[in-house]
């Protein structure tokens, strides 16, 4: 069956037929491939499935598994914990009880260098979970009447340029076990730019941020630390958008949530490819998918061979030979309790 068009320009005609031949957009997933067989994920999501088919005819879970990560892909830095909550919990609920599985979750030779949460997060049990554990926190303050009764007593302040100012002080609200420190931002209302502050009634013409933390820094360091957070909302951003973290709703709760846990590994592993292709800056999930893995191809063979003909004008596979040397040179890194000379 074939089908004559005439060009848009130039008046020529084009004939239109169809193939037999297995096409794929996606042809530039070969590098992909090639890395998941590097760092050995087969045979970790063989090991880690919780069931096992024993029909002859049922396709292998593994495969199931990795074509609903592809199928999602299609459509770096880590995450290293998720949860799926229902829609009506409070912000912080759970949270010491996630941080504990997070933390099991944290290889021995790393370690957290601050805790940063918003005001969701301004909790004393967590607070005092973080402290309990050493670990440095910055944590925007919830501005209750006693807060915001303090930030406008403040007297002293330090003016970093002609339109912010910072000061602290320390408190102890009802219900807390200690005095904390709280640093506060204050910044000058300007008809030229919005201000992320909140005001006060008894400060005019300004807006206040205020963050409890223990870390002891100046105060303009623990509010540029805490800016640093932003770029993990790009992150849950690209989950959401690129690989469509919040559209699945299945049936069951825990179906749902392993559709989500699989897209967390998937953005991990994305990550990691990253690292290993030597990229020279991050590359969002949809950035991959254009540059990278979308390519026209042809299944076909060479005698007994298969053969996958990548299309030259997606930079075909002449693109693609520098990615695939650094898969082959990279290093797969392994937890030291994981090595055999080692285990006991």
């Amino acid at each position: 069956m074939h089908w004559k068009i005439t060009a848009l320009w130039g008046g020529k005609k084009v004939e239109l037929r169809e193939t037999p031949r297995a096409v794929t957009p996606f042809g530039g997933l070969v590098v992909f491939f090639e890395f998941l067989r590097q760092v050995g994920y087969g045979q970790a999501v063989r090991q880690h499935l919780p069931f096992r088919l024993t029909s002859p005819n049922a396709i292998d879970p593994v495969e199931t598994f990795t074509a609903f990560l592809l199928a999602v892909l299609a459509e770096a830095d880590f995450v290293l914990h998720g949860w799926l909550r229902s829609g009506n919990c409070g912000t912080s609920r759970g949270v010491v009880e996630f941080l504990k599985e997070a933390l099991a979750l944290l290889p021995e030779k790393h370690a957290l260098r601050v805790v940063r949460a918003d005001a969701g997060f301004f909790d004393q049990q967590l607070l005092g979970f973080l402290e309990q554990r050493g670990l440095a926190y910055i944590v925007v303050a919830r501005l209750t009447l006693w807060l915001k009764r303090e930030a406008a007593r403040i007297t002293t302040w330090r003016a970093l340029d002609e339109h912010y100012a910072v000061g602290e002080f320390s408190w102890q609200l009802f219900g807390w076990d200690r005095r904390r420190r709280f640093v506060v931002i204050r910044e000058q209302l300007r008809a030229e730019r919005a201000s992320l502050g909140r005001k006060l009634l008894d400060v005019p013409g300004y807006t206040f941020r205020v963050f409890v933390t223990n870390f002891a820094l100046p105060p303009e360091q623990i509010w540029r630390d805490y800016n640093g957070r932003a770029d993990m909302e790009n992150r849950i951003a690209e989950l959401k958008h690129d690989l469509a973290a919040d559209d699945f709703c299945l049936r069951e709760f825990f179906a749902t949530e392993a559709a989500f846990r699989s897209i967390l590994l998937l953005f991990n592993l994305l990550g990691e490819f990253q690292r290993a292709c030597r990229f020279a800056s991050y590359r969002q999930p949809a950035t991959l998918r254009a540059q990278v893995f979308l390519c026209g191809a042809l299944l076909g063979r060479a005698g007994r061979r298969l053969v996958l003909h990548l299309s030259v004008s997606w930079g075909g596979l002449k693109q693609r030979i520098p990615l695939l040397e650094h898969l082959l040179a990279y290093p797969v890194s392994t937890s030291p309790k994981l090595h055999p000379e080692t285990a006991t």
